[in-house]
C-alpha cells in the first residue's frame, strides 16, 4: 500500500502548493505608478469645454456610468442620475461576477470628489484604481491609454462640473481566476502622450473608433472575451438589457454590414438612431455619438469605410416602436418611423 500513500504525499503537496499560488495571487498587486497627490489639473473654460466633448460625445462615458430608462428611444439617463453609476446586468450577461459601474460625480463620499486628479488620470488610462485594483472592464490598457496628456486632463476637470449625486455603487468583485489575471493587465504610462494623429481623416476616424470603444462591441469574442481574429467590427456580440438580447451590428463595408450606407446616411442614422422605417437598439450610444461634430462623424465614417469588409451576417433583436417611443428626434426625420397605431404623427 505505500503507492496509495505516495499518491496522498503528491496529492497533499499539489494542494499546499495551489493554495500557496493562490494566496500569492490574491495578494499581488497591479503594476502601477506612484500618484501625485498635490498633482491638480487647472480647471481653464477651454479644458472644460474639451472634456464635455471627449465625455459625452467621443468616448460616452456617461452611458456607462449612469442608469438609463430602457424603455425609451435613446435610453435617456434617469432624472438626477447622470454619473452616478449603474449596476451592470452581470448575471444576464454571463460576467464573470458582480460588476460595478462607479459614480463618477464629485461627490466627496460615493463619488470622485475626494480622489486626487493623478488617481483618477491614472484609472482611465492605466487601468488601476486609486486603491490599488486593477480594474474590470476598463479599456484603459488598450484604447484609454492612448488618450493625450491633455484630453486625459480636459476629462478630468469636466468631471468635477458635474452636479455631485450621492449614490453609493457596490466594488466590482471578479471570481478567480480571471481576477487574477486582471492584474498582469495594467502598464504604467512613464511617458508623457502626445496628441493623436488627425492628419487624414481616416487617422481622425480611428482615434475616435478607439476611444470611443466601437471593437469593445462590435467585434465577436470567444467565451474568454477575447476578439475573434478576422473578425473585427463584424458585430454579433450579444448584450441583455431588460431581459431583452440585442447583438451588435457588423460595421464593415461588406454588404452584411454597411456597404449600403454612405456619408450621408451614417450621420442621419447617428443623430437621431433611426435607419428608414427601424430604430437602432437602446444598447446603442447613438445619443452621445450623435454629439459629435459634422467633421468627427464624416472622420468617423472614412476610418469605418477603410477597414477590411468581413461576411457576417448578424440576427437583430427588433425593436418594437410602441414599446420604445421617440424622443428628441430632429423634426425632418421623425416620421421615418411609423408612430404607434391609434395615434397621430406630430412633429416634436
Amino acid at each position: 500500500m505505500k503507492w496509495l500513500k505516495r499518491i496522498g504525499i503528491v496529492v497533499v503537496a499539489v494542494l499546499v502548493l495551489a493554495g500557496g499560488a493562490g494566496a500569492v495571487m490574491e495578494l499581488r498587486s497591479p503594476k502601477a505608478r506612484a500618484i501625485d497627490a498635490a498633482k491638480k489639473f487647472e480647471a481653464t473654460p477651454e479644458r472644460i469645454a474639451r472634456g464635455k466633448y471627449i465625455v459625452e460625445a467621443q468616448t460616452h462615458c456617461l452611458f456607462c456610468h449612469s442608469d438609463h430608462d430602457w424603455s425609451m428611444h435613446g435610453a435617456p439617463h434617469l432624472p438626477g442620475m447622470t454619473g452616478a453609476g449603474w449596476d451592470l446586468p452581470y448575471a444576464d450577461n454571463k460576467m464573470p461576477g458582480r460588476v460595478f459601474a462607479p459614480n463618477i460625480t464629485p461627490d466627496p463620499e460615493t463619488g470622485i470628489g475626494a480622489i486626487p486628479d493623478d488617481a483618477i488620470a491614472r484609472a482611465i488610462r492605466e487601468g488601476v484604481g486609486h486603491d490599488g485594483r486593477a480594474l474590470f472592464m476598463m479599456p484603459s490598457m488598450d484604447h484609454f491609454r492612448n488618450l493625450s496628456d491633455e484630453e486625459v486632463a480636459s476629462i478630468v476637470v469636466f468631471l468635477r462640473t458635474l452636479p455631485p449625486v450621492k449614490k453609493q455603487r457596490e466594488l466590482t468583485q471578479i471570481q478567480i481566476p480571471v481576477r487574477w489575471f486582471m492584474k498582469f493587465g495594467p502598464k504604467p504610462l512613464t511617458e508623457p502622450v502626445p496628441e493623436a494623429d488627425a492628419s487624414t481623416p481616416v487617422a481622425r476616424g480611428k482615434h475616435l473608433a478607439e476611444i470611443g470603444l466601437c471593437a469593445e462591441c462590435h467585434t465577436p469574442v470567444n467565451e474568454r472575451h477575447e476578439p475573434l481574429p478576422g473578425m473585427y467590427l463584424s458585430g454579433g456580440q450579444e448584450f441583455v438589457i431588460g431581459g431583452v438580447r440585442y447583438r451588435s451590428a457588423n460595421i464593415t463595408p461588406h454588404a452584411s454590414g454597411l456597404a449600403h450606407y454612405d456619408e450621408a446616411l451614417f450621420i442621419k442614422t447617428m443623430r437621431t438612431g433611426n435607419i428608414g422605417g427601424r430604430r437602432l437598439s437602446p444598447i446603442m450610444p447613438f445619443a452621445e455619438i450623435g454629439k459629435l461634430t459634422d467633421a468627427d462623424l464624416k472622420a468617423l465614417w472614412a476610418y469605418l469605410k477603410s477597414v477590411p469588409p468581413v461576411a457576417h451576417d448578424v440576427e437583430r433583436a427588433a425593436v418594437d416602436v410602441k414599446d420604445n417611443p421617440a424622443i428628441n428626434e430632429h423634426p425632418e426625420v421623425a416620421a421615418a418611423v411609423p408612430p404607434p397605431e391609434g395615434t397621430k404623427a406630430t412633429a416634436p
